[in-house]
């Protein structure tokens, strides 16, 4: 259980720091990461790294598919999280 909870946090660390280096990206007018994979990544159960990162960064956040779907993504992994808690514990 610790090991899944440690390979979880790396992960959402990964997509936070994602978001950094993509907003970065953008203010030095570089070569962007594509917005399918800033969508899609965080669908694996790292959805609180990009919504984390989406804030911390201000990155994407006029954007309505990141203002919709990220947030959706955290609640969905919410409730997969409560539903995993109440079957198996």
């Amino acid at each position: 259980m610790v090991v899944l909870g440690m390979i979880l946090l790396i992960w959402n660390v990964s997509m936070f720091i994602l978001y950094g280096v993509d907003k970065v990206f953008a203010k030095k007018k570089c070569r962007r990461i594509r917005e399918s994979i800033l969508l899609l990544l965080p669908l694996f159960m790292g959805s609180f790294g990009a919504m984390f990162g989406m804030v911390v960064f201000n990155h994407k956040t006029s954007k309505p598919r990141f203002r919709v779907w990220i947030p959706a993504e955290v609640v969905l992994h919410i409730a997969l999280i409560a539903l995993l808690n109440y079957l198996f514990f």
